[in-house]
C-alpha cells in the first residue's frame, strides 16, 4: 500500500473539510499538543508525553504503512487560512492482512474539534478506503471496539453504519470494563444509506 494515500471529507455547514494523510515527523509538536487534553489521554492506549514520545509514536505508524498491516492517517482540518491543515484526529485501520475477512478500525478527535463530527467524517472515509483497497483481497467486516462508558464511540459507530453486535467482557488492566463491539461490513450500509 502506498504511504502517500491521501483520503477526503467534504465539509459541513459547521465544519471545514477534512483531508487524512499518513503520520510524518513534522506532525509530533500537533501530536504531543493534542495528548495534552486528559480525555485523550484516558482513551488512548499508548501515551504521548513529549516530542521524544510523539516521534516514537509516529513513526510506529510509519512502520505500520511499511509492513502493511497498520494504516494510521493523520487527520487534518483545511481551510483557506490553514490550507496544510489543522491536526484534527486520528483514524487508523489495523490487523490487515491479505485472505483474512476482518480488520480493526480505532480513532481519536483532539480536543479542538470535537462536537464537529471530525470523528465520524474521517471513520466513513477511512471505512470506504479500506473496502475499496482490501476488498479484493478478501476484507468483507470492520470492526470498531469501544469501552462501554464511551458512549460517544457508540454514537460515531452509528452514524457510520456500525452496527451494534455485542458486549465484550472486561480484560483488565487493558481494557478495566466491558466493551462494545461495532461492525460494518462490505457493501450498503445499515439502515439504506
Amino acid at each position: 500500500m502506498n504511504s502517500t494515500t491521501t483520503l477526503h471529507a467534504g465539509p459541513t455547514p459547521s465544519a471545514p473539510a477534512l483531508v487524512l494523510r499518513p503520520w510524518r515527523a513534522e506532525d509530533v509538536a500537533a501530536l504531543v499538543e493534542a495528548f495534552h487534553d486528559p480525555a485523550l489521554r484516558h482513551w488512548a492506549g499508548a501515551p504521548v508525553r513529549d516530542e521524544a514520545d510523539g516521534a516514537r509514536w509516529v513513526r510506529a505508524q510509519q512502520q505500520g504503512w511499511e509492513a502493511g498491516n497498520r494504516f494510521g492517517f493523520a487527520v487534518l482540518e483545511v481551510r483557506p487560512e490553514a490550507p496544510h491543515g489543522r491536526l484534527a484526529g486520528n483514524v487508523v485501520l489495523k490487523e490487515v492482512a491479505s485472505g483474512r475477512p476482518s480488520a480493526e478500525v480505532g480513532y481519536w478527535t483532539a480536543a479542538h474539534a470535537r462536537g464537529r463530527s471530525v470523528a465520524p467524517r474521517a471513520l466513513g472515509a477511512l471505512t470506504d478506503w479500506a473496502f475499496a483497497a482490501f476488498g479484493a483481497e478478501g476484507l468483507g467486516r470492520l470492526e470498531l471496539l469501544h469501552q462501554e462508558d464511551n458512549p460517544a464511540s457508540c454514537r460515531v459507530a452509528q452514524k457510520t453504519g456500525y452496527a451494534f453486535d455485542r458486549v465484550l467482557p472486561a480484560a483488565p488492566p487493558a481494557f478495566p470494563l466491558d466493551g462494545h463491539l461495532h461492525i460494518r461490513r462490505a457493501g450498503p450500509r445499515e439502515g439504506g444509506s
